[in-house]
């Protein structure tokens, strides 16, 4: 039986539900709130929807004790109100970290053994977080990182070469956050280096890495949030995991090269993350990526 436990039902959280029950991906369904009657009422929603649905899942508002035997638990709580228009994602790590010590805290009184997936921001910051409070080993805790960084850049391509944004490979690497950047030596489109196209059709790459860095804030500034990329980026790491696919997927996962948390290539199955990959990287990558861990450390550093 495939059975996941979401705390934090706020616009992500509610959206991670919908997809997970539209698309009947689990058996069972744990959702918690510090506001339990949010948690009451978007359960009552999905209820009410679910005699329209082809899947059934068993959904229920619940306690601590209903995750023991959880296989996955996803992370979505988070204070994006704090954010302002043209904000950082940084914003919200003080309110989030009191919230964050006391997840840890139930989930480690209840024995936890099975995965952690977390959206909640500063990405990478919260799962070193998680890390040390946790009793899970390291590779059983994942964040989302910049695998929605990745897809954006996809869609920025995609747009700009008129073409399905599934026919593109490569990875935006490092923070989910300000120092991220693409790699654009990994990029592929349909095995051709698009170093070389966008040289032929006069890409402005920096352009186009700025637009993904600032994806979810062109959302956000007007929605005020954003919920349906992140939301779909977390329910396919969870797939990921549920299924033991043993796919290639860029996320956020301790890295002892590092000694962090940061946005790489890794193997993710029922395990969590099973191996990294190490991507040939140009020299300048990797100064790039050694500079956004420096940045990741600071953020770790300034609340320790």
């Amino acid at each position: 039986m495939r059975k996941v436990g979401l705390i934090g039902c706020g616009h992500v959280g509610a959206t991670v539900a919908l997809d997970i029950v539209q698309g009947g991906l689990v058996d069972e369904l744990v959702i918690i709130d510090k506001k339990r009657e949010k948690a009451e009422a978007e359960v009552l929603d999905l209820l009410d929807a679910l005699s329209l649905l082809p899947f059934y899942v068993k959904i229920y508002v619940g306690e601590y004790t209903d995750l023991v035997n959880a296989d996955i638990i996803l992370s979505t709580l988070g204070h994006i109100e704090l954010i302002k228009p043209g904000g950082d994602r940084f914003t919200e790590l003080k309110a989030n970290i009191p919230e964050i010590k006391e997840v840890s805290e139930q989930l480690n009184r209840i024995n936890f053994k099975g995965i952690l997936i977390a959206t909640t921001n500063p990405n990478d910051v919260i799962v070193n977080l998680y890390s040390q409070l946790l009793n899970l080993p390291q590779s059983h805790i994942i964040g989302t990182g910049t695998y929605l960084d990745t897809a954006r850049m996809k869609a920025q391509v995609s747009k700009a070469l008129k073409i399905d944004g599934r026919a593109i490979e490569g990875y935006v690497l490092g923070e989910h956050g300000n120092s991220q950047f693409t790699a654009w030596s990994t990029v592929r489109v349909g095995g051709q280096s698009f170093l070389e196209i966008a040289k032929e059709k006069n890409l402005d790459l920096e352009d186009l890495e700025e637009k993904a860095r600032q994806g979810g804030f062109a959302v956000f500034n007007t929605k005020g949030y954003t919920n349906v990329a992140i939301a779909a980026a977390t329910v396919s790491l969870m797939n990921l995991v549920l299924s033991d696919a043993k796919s290639i997927a860029i996320c956020s996962h301790y890295d002892e090269k590092f000694k962090s948390y940061i946005s790489t290539p890794a193997l993710i199955g029922k395990e969590g993350v099973e191996a990294l990959v190490k991507l040939p990287l140009t020299f300048d990558e990797e100064v790039k990526l050694k500079q956004s861990v420096c940045e990741i450390q600071e953020k770790i550093d300034y609340f320790s």
